[in-house]
């Protein structure tokens, strides 16, 4: 399936698009993110992305890849089987997307660039959404349309009651929810009261069907669930809220709601008001449940897990500080102790150029623009989930982008830090999926924990949930010619420098090689 996705835009500040785990093979200029695989388009300009989506089905999603302009800029992109092909589960009724979402109220551009200038932490949000709708646990649900809804946020075609969506059901019939986490900055634990839900799909691919009661989802991740409508007609509250594993840090403790309601269910009497049934939901630091979740997962076949590795990386990944120059002042350095926030992956904060993208430098030749040092290991090895020493807590700040040869195949393991906090970050590779084929706790130990790999059906995804104070294990084959973004989905960490980039050469032949770069792409 070929897609043009066209970009115009009147405005000063212009959105970026990533279509968020599409395999778009040899068309990374087509991939979004600025300064990566292009540069921004300018305003009035227009830009047409010319992509093929092949050999994925399920559920994706898109969004603006600058700053974070994607607070308010994300739908979904939904891939069904063929004409004529079928689900390889029961046909639901009906399917629902269900985009979750957050909102500030201030321009999130204005919290980022506060955050940034001042060296502190942006302010959490103040509230979270489903397809836009806050729910009527907000103050502002009372007071009908909120400023969410005046502000032009689209319904997603639903029902809409006092800013809560409403999702109708027949009694006995199975629909397909496709959940999305397209908030910027928090893992989010997702519910239906007194329903389970059969995870069928993740990250357009499907999986081997296990149920649950509790869904959990970093950004960027999406989830496929069936859902039978088999209780007692009335109404029950969907609802998401937080999974916050940073110890200490501040989160948005809200939760939002949307409403699955029977057609059946009998009207109150007048006058009165009747709560729909709402879900126990997870305490915010339930690990264990987020963790009985992300391991759930497997491919529902024997998957061809690359075996003979040609690149054995270790990344840590995590936050870190900055000491201050002398002199500086209060308001550019808000950080702990005279310090600014920063994050790395193997001591390298990654820097976006600013003349030219990583794709059109590395394309024409241009010198530079990058380096091709990204360490495969860390420069120095320590206790990754323990005490670090301060030594350790400042990265060197670059361009580094790592090379591979077209055809290789890669084993990275991804090692959380303690550095400042530890937290559960959801990691994105643009370009490909990826087998997550183990994960863990404490420091990966590889004489111990390559017995825990799962070489026989691991899922495929696109963004992986690395545990909290530990590690994941993803494998991949260097099949994509271009370059390619591997960052952090909490936007606030790829901000401070949550990133790399991988650098993969062109094969052979014309199937192996980058095509070449359209006639409209933007010129910085």
């Amino acid at each position: 399936m070929f897609i043009h996705f066209s970009i115009l835009s009147d405005y000063h500040i212009v959105p970026q698009m990533h279509r968020h785990g599409v395999r778009q093979m040899r068309t990374g200029w087509a991939d979004g993110p600025e300064f990566v695989t292009q540069c921004p388009i300018r305003p009035g300009g227009s830009y047409t992305y010319r992509f093929t989506i092949q050999g994925q089905e399920g559920t994706l999603w898109w969004h603006a890849h600058s700053s974070w302009l994607r607070a308010t800029v994300y739908g979904a992109l939904i891939i069904r089987p063929k004409e004529g092909d079928s689900y390889p589960f029961q046909k639901p009724k009906r399917e629902t997307a269900l985009l979750l979402g957050e909102w500030w109220n201030a321009n999130p551009i204005d919290v980022v660039r506060q955050a940034t200038r001042t060296g502190a932490a942006p302010n959490v949000s103040d509230a979270y959404t489903i397809n836009g709708q806050p729910g009527d646990l907000y103050n502002c649900s009372s007071k009908g349309h909120s400023t969410l809804t005046k502000l032009g946020y689209n319904t997603f075609g639903h029902h809409l009651s006092a800013d809560t969506l409403i999702v109708p059901v027949d009694s006995g019939e199975t629909n397909l929810l496709r959940v999305v986490n397209s908030g910027l900055n928090q893992q989010l634990f997702f519910k239906v009261a007194n329903h389970k839900l059969t995870v069928v799909g993740a990250d357009a691919s499907y999986v081997k069907p296990f149920t649950t009661s509790v869904l959990m989802l970093g950004p960027g991740q999406t989830t496929d669930v069936l859902i039978t409508a088999d209780q007692p007609p009335a109404r029950y509250y969907i609802a998401a809220r937080a999974y916050a594993s940073a110890q200490g840090a501040p989160f948005d403790n809200t939760t939002t709601t949307a409403i699955l309601e029977y057609k059946s269910a009998p009207c109150p009497a007048k006058g009165a008001k009747i709560k729909p049934v709402m879900p126990t939901m997870p305490a915010f630091n339930d690990t264990a449940t987020a963790t009985a979740f992300t391991t759930s997962f497997r491919s529902p076949r024997q998957v061809p897990v690359p075996t003979n590795i040609d690149h054995n990386l270790f990344f840590t990944v995590g936050l870190g500080l900055n000491n201050c120059p002398p002199g500086a002042s209060r308001s550019t350095c808000q950080g702990p102790n005279g310090t600014r926030f920063t994050a790395s992956m193997n001591n390298a904060s990654f820097v976006l150029p600013s003349n030219f993208s990583l794709l059109q430098a590395h394309q024409q030749g241009i010198p530079g623009v990058f380096t091709t040092d990204f360490p495969a290991n860390p420069p120095v090895q320590f206790d990754y989930t323990g005490n670090v020493s301060r030594s350790l807590w400042q990265p060197i700040r670059g361009t580094k982008l790592y090379t591979l040869k077209y055809g290789e195949t890669v084993q990275l393991v991804l090692q959380g830090t303690s550095i400042f906090t530890a937290e559960n970050h959801p990691i994105h590779l643009h370009g490909y999926d990826f087998y997550i084929i183990a994960e863990g706790f404490g420091n990966f130990n590889p004489s111990r924990d390559t017995t825990k790999f799962n070489l026989v059906d691991p899922p495929l995804r696109n963004t992986a949930s690395v545990p909290v104070g530990g590690w994941a294990v993803i494998r991949f084959v260097a099949d994509n010619p271009g370059v390619w973004l591997l960052h952090c989905h909490l936007d606030v960490h790829i901000t401070w420098g949550l990133a790399m980039a991988f650098l993969v050469e062109n094969g052979v032949s014309e199937l192996q090689t980058l095509e070449a770069p359209p006639a409209d792409l933007p010129v910085c």
